[in-house]
């Protein structure tokens, strides 16, 4: 999926001759610390909650102010992964999206990025969630899905975490069923390590009224 892909049109962009009184209001809106600066198709940069804490007249416009307007961009073929490394490492609510001519398309937002990972990670499907721990050397996704599969299940997304200074890995598989028993069996079997089970449906139905209460928290 491209940064084209999850644009988001219900977030305007500042003009100029907007004041800053009209910023903050509208960072207050959508929930955003950050918003586009753009004239015409033009993206002047991005302006931060930050810059607008000592105006002293807010009625003036953001244009005849002196602010550090940051520059932060994606082109709209940006795979989604580097979208989230672009709000990770500049810290950003979100994230402006220009074509290859440099005019502003639009913003990726916060929102945005956890409707791809709720898809991505299969949130709002039912099933249970083996966590297990593996040497780098063993990771083979394919043996994986051989030992879920011969009990008649699927492995519905997948993950794998490293750490540093280690040759161990973590690999989370979130499987279209909720009894587990044979598949740990068999993964046990094989001399995977178990390191976490997740396999109530309670538990389950929890986390998707938290991930549902954090959509309409942010709903932008």
């Amino acid at each position: 999926m491209n940064a084209s892909e999850i644009i988001s049109d219900a977030i305007p962009p500042l003009k100029t001759s907007d004041s800053a009184q009209k910023a903050l209001d509208r960072m207050t809106d959508f929930k955003v610390s950050h918003m586009p600066v753009v004239n015409s198709e033009q993206f002047l940069g991005l302006l931060s909650e930050d810059d607008l804490f000592e105006v002293q007249d807010l009625d003036v416009p953001i244009g005849s102010l002196s602010l550090s307007l940051i520059n932060p961009f994606v082109y709209q073929d940006a795979h989604v992964y580097d979208v989230v490394r672009m709000f990770h490492q500049r810290q950003l609510s979100l994230v402006p999206v220009l074509d290859m001519q440099k005019n502003y398309l639009g913003v990726v937002s916060v929102h945005a990025i956890l409707e791809y990972v709720s898809q991505t990670y299969a949130v709002s499907e039912p099933g249970g969630i083996i966590v297990l721990g593996i040497s780098n050397r063993s990771n083979s996704l394919s043996h994986m899905a051989q030992i879920v599969e011969a009990d008649n299940a699927q492995i519905l997304s997948s993950y794998v975490q490293a750490f540093p200074d280690s040759t161990r890995l973590e690999v989370t598989l979130k499987i279209n069923k909720m009894e587990l028993s044979s598949i740990l069996a068999s993964f046990e079997r094989y001399n995977y390590e178990v390191l976490g089970v997740h396999n109530n449906s309670d538990s389950e139905n929890g986390s998707r009224d938290r991930y549902d209460s954090l959509m309409n928290y942010l709903n932008v």
